[in-house]
């Protein structure tokens, strides 16, 4: 994608003049660093979508600066070296590099590269986009004036908050989590008290009703917490909305 950002970290003032040159010619935003101090603040006021990072620097070395890069961002971090050496190119990668290129290189070999590495940073933040919209939608459950959070079990009724027992918030949450499916008394009592508990069916309908006082604007004639006569209760999933 054109204008993202490419931060180059390298004391070879030719290197970097090479790379930024084909990196130019891409549409990238380019970022020069002449060593890991350098480096660490470029990285705090521009966010690079990728790192070129040398291994030989003045002050720290390219190891040492992976690390500390790791603790402020995950974007791809392509490690720079003039010798072909399998330690440091396992060492680099399992400290947190995502590639290890050795100078020198092929532009086109490396452009290629490097939009493979940006294609698959776009595509992880998508999926944690998504994931995280799909957490969200997990936690809430949002329904006409009536708003359940289950990850901080806050019931809230035009933004005011009901205070529900133990049992009242997980029986309304059973249902509202399963909207328009019917249960039946001794399934409810079963799910909520369990399956080995002691007790009269009629605590249900007693919970159900306190229930309806708490969130229904009229409990005699509920639009959240419908009765299918003859069977049991039903949350009333809106579809017509």
């Amino acid at each position: 994608m054109d204008g993202e950002k490419i931060l180059i970290v390298d004391d070879d003032d030719d290197i970097k003049e090479v790379l930024s040159l084909y990196l130019h010619k891409e549409g990238f935003q380019i970022f020069c660093a002449y060593n890991g101090n350098e480096a660490l603040k470029i990285i705090d006021t521009k966010a690079p979508d990728l790192i070129f990072l040398d291994i030989v620097l003045p002050d720290l070395d390219g190891f040492e600066i992976c690390q500390l890069i790791r603790k402020k961002t995950d974007v791809p971090i392509i490690f720079l070296s003039g010798k072909q050496d399998d330690i440091d190119t396992i060492l680099g990668l399992r400290i947190g590099g995502d590639d290890y290129v050795t100078k020198p290189f092929h532009p086109g070999v490396l452009i290629a590269r490097i939009k493979a590495h940006l294609r698959r940073s776009r595509q992880n933040q998508l999926k944690q986009m998504k994931s995280k919209e799909t957490d969200q939608m997990d936690r809430l459950l949002k329904f006409p004036d009536l708003t359940i959070d289950t990850k901080s079990c806050v019931v809230k009724k035009n933004q005011h908050t009901i205070i529900l027992s133990a049992k009242e918030y997980r029986l309304l949450c059973l249902l509202a989590k399963n909207p328009d499916q019917v249960y039946q008394v001794e399934q409810l009592f079963q799910l909520i008290w369990g399956e080995d508990s002691l007790g009269d069916y009629r605590t249900v309908m007693v919970h159900i009703s306190n229930l309806r006082k708490k969130i229904e604007y009229d409990p005699s004639n509920p639009i959240y917490i419908k009765t299918v006569r003859g069977i049991g209760y039903k949350f009333n999933g809106f579809q017509d909305l």
